[in-house]
């Protein structure tokens, strides 16, 4: 029988409770299927020593589960970071940021030694693009910054009544067929007035976790 969405998420938010550290900081990203990784850690009893959070929703979420929350200023780099991801293709580059959370979510994979992501099998593209990119600007620049996108071929729509925890706009970008990520990630990143792109490509996933109906799949890069 086939499985809802909603329990493929259950099923490799259970798997990903293994790449916990012990006695470590454990980074933890933004999004429904992490909001059912920090419900399975305090069903399953599991002791997290301190965590560094994507979001201002997943601070809550784990301070209500008694999980103390460090500011990534006071931390060291750590081993773990686990997140999910909009789109994941193959070479384990993602687009992120659906739930306007992109830069703070690239801060800490930036700090982790390795970055597990979890996902269903929906998430599992061929060429990134179908879903809109994310990009986060300042305010003041989002025309300007508009105009680039469209002349990368992209059309940008602003998401409206969204104000980001930095203070920020996104721009959700339709239409693109992104088939090099790091490149494109570079160019966007390099628009004056751009926080950052939600391409996940120079730090892109070292673990995929996909759930499917015959159950959840490792993937590991090279």
């Amino acid at each position: 029988m086939a499985k809802t969405q909603d329990e493929l998420k259950e099923m490799v938010a259970q798997k990903a409770l293994e790449f916990i550290p012990q006695n470590a900081i454990l980074g933890v990203g933004s999004g429904s299927t992490v909001v059912k990784f920090i419900k399975a850690i305090q069903a399953n009893g599991i002791k997290v020593q301190a965590a560094v959070s994507s979001s201002n929703a997943t601070t809550k979420c784990l301070e209500e589960i008694g999980v103390k929350v460090l500011d990534p200023n006071t931390c060291e780099p750590y081993d773990v970071y686990i997140d999910g991801a909009d789109e994941i293709n193959e070479n384990f580059d993602m687009i992120k940021g659906g739930g306007a959370c992109l830069t703070r979510e690239k801060i800490l994979a930036s700090m982790a030694k390795t970055f597990v992501c979890i996902v269903d099998k929906s998430k599992l593209v061929d060429i990134l693009g179908k879903f809109p990119l994310p990009v986060e600007v300042i305010p003041m620049a989002r025309e300007q910054v508009a105009r680039t996108l469209r002349a990368l071929g992209g059309e940008p729509k602003l998401r409206e009544g969204c104000i980001t925890d930095n203070g920020c706009e996104i721009l959700d970008v339709h239409g693109l067929s992104i088939t090099n990520a790091a490149e494109l990630e570079d160019k966007i990143n390099g628009i004056p007035g751009v926080v950052t792109v939600g391409l996940f490509a120079h730090r892109g996933a070292d673990v995929v976790l996909y759930a499917t109906d015959e159950g959840v799949h490792e993937k590991r890069r090279a």
